[in-house]
């Protein structure tokens, strides 16, 4: 009995040594440094593109408004259609238009047969005169009556140029090549000199507008040191980024920058020039101009390595013994959206925790660092 007892607990207690060097490997499994990507502090030449949120219209967007009342008989374009300098858009009705000018025709003729009756009469009272068979002031009277008539063709010939002028009027044409935008209007609207019929939009090249506000003049201006203009006139080409988020491939250039800033938005307006030669912009699109800024000697680090607190910038540091301590960092004002630009807190060949901050980092903690190459 005392063998099998003794069998028994021996079976035990190697069964219990077992069970207890298995928990003791898993527990010190469980405990193994998390492996994390961290990266050494380099300095370099980078070039952050900063985005504005911009309107696109073409470089000269007409409004296309009719000179005379009438009714509208014929659109001849489309919506969207490339239309060229001088090609017919709108027919108005010519009607009353083609009467005014017969009735103006009518009343030059009846004024030159005026006039011609007014010149026999003054030629025949001229040789009464020098007879002295009538007076001077019935010679002046047939005088004054040639002129009256002349003055009556001067006003009826007026009265035929502004009929016609009225009568080409009726057919509107592009005054520029572009773009056809929006026609609201339809044939048999009745439409007036206050009718939009349609904007047409010279889009060779494409005007993006957008704004700086104070703070983006100052960071540009280096604070004030030179003026915005000069500024953005020494910036190297911008880039426009679709609302799509594509880069559009044609480089644009600024053109023109307000000189003050308006105070009731606080902001100063610029524009900037697209070339747009497929067509492929259209007036109306938004999307952002994209300003690069050059920085020498930058110590670059992805926005993901850092954490806030209190409205500060925070990165976990990498000591020699692989323990992360959280570091306070100051950062440029301006960004890419993806990158910030350390200014204090960091040195040239610290590392810092790239992977899990703000997830499975914790300060103090011991890891595996697992350098890696931006």
């Amino acid at each position: 009995m005392k063998k099998v007892l003794s069998l028994s607990l021996l079976a035990f207690g190697g069964f219990s040594l077992l069970t207890s060097c298995k928990g003791n490997a898993q527990q010190q499994g469980e405990q193994a440094p998390p492996e994390l990507a961290v990266m050494a502090i380099s300095e370099d030449a980078t070039t952050l593109e900063t985005g504005f949120p911009a309107t696109l219209q073409g470089e000269n967007d007409v409004e296309i408004r009719p000179q005379i009342s009438g009714f509208l008989i014929r659109v001849c374009v489309k919506e969207g259609q490339k239309v060229s300098k001088g090609q017919v858009l709108f027919e108005i009705d010519q009607v009353s238009l083609k009467a005014a000018v017969d009735a103006a025709q009518a009343a030059v003729a009846v004024a030159q047969a005026n006039v011609n009756t007014a010149t026999t009469n003054a030629n025949n009272n001229k040789i009464l005169l020098d007879k002295n068979i009538i007076g001077a002031p019935a010679y002046q009277t047939s005088v004054d009556q040639l002129n009256a008539a002349k003055a009556q063709l001067n006003q009826a010939q007026a009265n035929l140029t502004s009929a016609r002028k009225n009568l080409s009027y009726s057919i509107v044409t592009a005054p520029v090549a572009g773009v056809v935008g929006t026609i609201a209007n339809k044939e048999g609207s009745l439409v007036s000199p206050q009718t939009l019929l349609t904007i047409l939009s010279e889009n060779g090249d494409m005007q993006a507008s957008f704004s700086l506000n104070e703070k983006d003049v100052l960071a540009l201006t280096d604070n004030g040191q030179r003026s915005l203009k000069t500024a953005l006139e020494s910036l190297p080409s911008v880039t426009l980024l679709l609302a799509n988020g594509e880069r559009y491939p044609e480089k644009g250039r600024i053109v023109s920058v307000s000189g003050v800033l308006d105070p009731s938005t606080g902001s100063a307006s610029v524009k900037a020039i697209f070339p747009n030669p497929n067509g492929m912009l259209q007036s109306g699109y938004t999307g952002q101009v994209l300003i690069p800024n050059v920085h020498n000697n930058a110590m670059m680090i992805p926005q993901s390595a850092t954490f806030e607190v209190q409205d500060m910038k925070f990165v976990y540091v990498v000591n020699d013994s692989s323990i992360v301590r959280s570091t306070p960092i100051k950062i440029d004002s301006q960004n890419d959206g993806q990158n910030y630009i350390v200014t204090e807190g960091l040195k040239i060949g610290d590392k810092i925790v790239t992977e899990g901050v703000g997830i499975t980092v914790k300060d103090g903690m011991t890891i595996k660092p697992k350098v890696v190459s931006r």
